[in-house]
């Protein structure tokens, strides 16, 4: 059975807190890049949403994340040889109202392909995740990312 925390495991220090959340996304980020897709997806909890994109349908559960993650990859890239670098940075942490974590960031793509030695910067995002403690760990329980160009 799944439990998750009513108090973020390091209570009142924010700063490790903030250390903590950021190896997290440390981690995270690396199974992203690699296109880890199943790993990846196993850092949300068994029933976690992720909504990647307005105008995309977002999707629940770690099948179908790990399934969309490699949907939108070839959908953007199709066999292109590509290598894909996500730069989390100014990174909030804000304890929610029920013992979860709300985080906010933003969020650059860097593209780069093996003939051209000037990556590609895009696209450029706002992310915001409900984090909550599963068995010990942390997942990511609900992801929204907004895109710079569907927010003006």
């Amino acid at each position: 059975m799944t439990t998750y925390a009513t108090e973020p495991r390091l209570g009142t220090d924010r700063t490790a807190l903030y250390v903590e959340v950021q190896q997290f996304y440390a981690r995270q980020v690396r199974l992203l890049d690699d296109l880890r897709a199943a790993e990846f997806a196993a850092t949300f909890t068994e029933d976690g949403v992720f909504a990647q994109s307005p105008g995309i349908p977002q999707v629940r559960g770690r099948e179908a994340i790990a399934a969309a993650l490699l949907a939108a990859h070839t959908r953007r890239f199709g066999t292109e040889p590509v290598r894909c670098r996500h730069w989390h940075n100014m990174l909030r942490v804000d304890p929610g109202p029920d013992g979860t974590l709300v985080t906010h960031y933003y969020t650059l793509v860097m593209v780069s392909r093996p003939w051209d030695p000037a990556p590609v910067i895009a696209p450029s995002s706002v992310v915001e995740d409900v984090l909550v403690y599963e068995d010990g760990e942390l997942r990511t329980r609900g992801r929204r990312i907004t895109p710079d160009h569907h927010s003006f």
